[in-house]
């Protein structure tokens, strides 16, 4: 009965999803305000039967309902309660109502706290949204149904697949989907904007929250993911340069382009038509990655390989949504006014050229991913383009943008002064070229490592430059400096936590791009191995069971310097119903380091062969978009990026500049 009733609960949400794309619509058009009135409702009754719809899926994988295919294809009665709850969207089905339900989530938030948009604005965006809502209901129910029957139904499940039984997926896809889907907003603002002829200030103020919290949701999601495949997969990397990996990193690298792109707007009335085509640039590379994971197009352990019927589906999303918004694009934007006049050397000057290093590493990246795809439907030949490419080619493009960050915010609205800017970061040039000096003196490396090295170290120290620049440090009493740092706008705290955040994910990858140790070795029971400054001793193999799974476990005693400081236990996991091994690596952090061990099949007589890593600094490169994440929060809460925040004017001519 549960299932009969939240897929009837989908159809309800399908009716509301055309409601919402139909009437606002038509309501903007003929300016009826009764019809664009409807939007808001609606809005909410759609969310409200998207979530009742995922709520009875959710309760279909915890009473182990197997009866209904999908529960049956992807859980097990003795799986743990969380990846029961997790199993719900690591399937196809699953994953495609979780999207629906976070874009319907959005849209309600448009409706319930945009009471301060104008109606036709408001109208326009939730009726886009509808459009996209109406379009994937419609994929979940013909092709994706998550709550077909089984007859007769079995008495047991197949069980999730075994790398995605982990706590990472309880979070990582949420995350992820979040930052997809939240770009629908600026997407939707963006095709609103233009339906009815007008971008200014007020608009870029409306859409950079939205954005802003998309961006900080898939920043997470990214490093989540990253890290789940560091300790799940238990290869010992970061990235990979897979195309889903890509897919995700894509409307991330057009995002941050179009939060900077969005503050030209509301500053200086400037880069309209540009900001505008990033919007519908950053939700279409996130339909793209849609595309690309649910079309089976890809074999990814991202990937949900499905049959065609539902890549063509999907494609004919792409081509309606993304040639739609582009072909409106290029009718309307010769109507729009450019907007101000600026020196190249300004505070815009500079972020149009972080547009332009950004949109190109996007590009970049979007050709490498689709020109292997592209090559192979076309010509049948299969090619692999791998890390080489990516770091070549990409790696330059975001070393210049990191090195000329730190001088953005230096430089004046209008009109800069370049050699001012770069006196005042003398001393953060100074800092990293002591730092790589420092550092080659007691580990070596190669020239490229020195200049990422020296970038990753120029762009903190400058994020710290831009903090002591705006508090005047050294130059005002200590009184006036608490009161200047305690005034300082939460949106400043928030730019200069994300630079430096950005500094500290780097300096991560290149320590454990260039410093890591490995070692493989075959031990047998009494057998040591040393690596960095540690002493690993092997103990023996022994055996363990889990609710589902079964692993053969090898103990490390790990000493420094004859002090047992932690005992290491990797595993080789093989769950039961499936019969799938998985690798389980034991990670200890000392310090921002860690030492990671994975072992093979035990041998006969206890013996295994193991793989030892230690990774000096290698937190960083998760602490680093974490503390980039902070900072985008600290952001939104600035009261003057909060949507239905009134302005006080008198209280405007005192606040700090940002």
């Amino acid at each position: 009965m549960i299932a009969e009733l939240s897929h009837y609960a989908l159809v309800l949400a399908l009716a509301l999803a055309i409601m919402q794309a139909v009437l606002p619509l038509w309501g903007a058009a003929k300016n009826d305000a009764t019809l664009m009135g409807v939007a808001e409702p609606v809005a909410i009754a759609n969310f409200a039967f998207v979530a009742l719809a995922f709520a009875g899926l959710t309760a279909l994988y915890i009473g182990s309902d197997f009866s209904v295919t999908n529960v049956f294809e992807n859980s097990h009665s003795a799986k743990p309660l969380i990846y029961k709850i997790t199993g719900v969207w690591g399937n196809h089905e699953g994953s495609m109502l979780l999207w629906v339900l976070v874009l319907a989530l959005f849209s309600a938030f448009v409706a319930a706290f945009g009471g301060n948009l104008p109606a036709r604005l408001r109208a326009n965006a939730l009726g886009v949204q509808g459009l996209i809502a109406t379009a994937f209901l419609l994929f979940i129910l013909t092709t994706s149904n998550p709550f077909l029957r089984l007859e007769p139904a079995p008495a047991e499940g197949r069980d999730l697949n075994p790398i995605l039984q982990d706590l990472g997926l309880a979070i990582h896809p949420p995350l992820l989907y979040l930052g997809y889907v939240g770009f629908s907003i600026s997407f939707a603002f963006a095709v609103a904007a233009l339906l009815e002829g007008k971008i200014d200030a007020a608009w870029a103020r409306w859409v950079r929250p939205w954005t802003l919290a998309a961006w900080v949701f898939l920043t997470l999601g990214i490093a989540m993911g990253s890290y789940w495949a560091y300790y799940e997969l238990g290869w010992g990397g970061f990235w990979f340069w897979d195309p889903v990996e890509n897919a995700s990193v894509l409307p991330w690298l057009t995002g941050t382009a179009l939060l900077h792109s969005a503050l030209v707007v509301e500053k200086r009335d400037a880069l309209k038509i540009w900001t505008v085509l990033l919007a519908i640039l950053a939700f279409s590379l996130s339909l793209l990655g849609t595309f690309l994971v649910r079309s089976g197009v890809l074999t990814s352990v991202h990937a949900f390989a499905t049959d065609p019927t539902r890549g063509v589906f999907i494609l004919a999303i792409l081509a309606f949504f993304i040639g739609g918004s582009l072909a409106l694009f290029a009718w309307r934007a010769p109507e729009l006014k450019p907007g101000g006049i600026f020196a190249p050397v300004s505070r815009e000057g500079a972020l149009i050229l972080n547009n332009l290093l950004l949109t190109a590493a996007a590009a970049t990246v979007l050709t490498g991913t689709l020109y292997p795809l592209a090559l192979e439907a076309l010509t049948g030949e299969k090619i692999s383009v791998g890390a080489p490419f990516f770091n070549r080619t990409v790696g330059p493009l975001m070393l210049l943008l990191l090195v000329l960050m730190p001088a953005g915010p230096l430089l004046a609205w209008k009109r800069g002064d370049a050699l001012g800017a770069a006196q005042r970061l003398v001393l953060a040039g100074g800092i990293a070229l002591a730092a790589v000096i420092l550092l080659y003196i007691t580990a070596g490396g190669s020239l490229m490592a020195a200049i990422s090295l020296f970038v990753a170290v120029f762009a903190i120290a400058g994020a710290i430059t831009e903090f002591a620049e705006r508090i005047q440090l050294f130059r005002v009493s200590a009184g006036e400096l608490f009161s200047r740092a305690i005034g300082l706008p939460r949106a400043a705290y928030g730019s200069i936590f994300a630079h430096a955040g950005i500094g500290l994910a780097l300096l991560g990858i290149v320590a454990e791009s260039n410093w890591s140790t490995e070692r493989i070795v075959a031990l047998k029971p009494g057998d040591q191995v040393s690596i960095a400054s540690f002493n690993l001793g092997y103990t023996g193999i022994g055996r363990r069971e889990g609710p589902n799974w079964i692993e053969d476990v090898g103990r490390f005693e790990v000493r420094r310097g004859g002090t047992l400081v932690a005992v290491a236990e990797p595993a080789k996991r093989v769950y039961v119903a499936r019969g799938m091994p998985t690798t389980e690596a034991s990670i200890h952090t000392f310090g921002l380091g860690q030492l990671y061990v994975t072992i093979n099949d035990p041998e006969q007589g206890g013996g295994v062969s193991a793989r030892i890593y230690w990774k000096p600094l290698v937190l960083l490169i998760w602490l680093g978009p974490v503390l980039m994440a902070v900072g985008g929060v600290l952001s939104l809460s600035d009261r003057r990026l909060r949507i239905g925040a009134p302005r006080r004017a008198a209280r405007a001519a005192v606040a700090p500049a940002e």
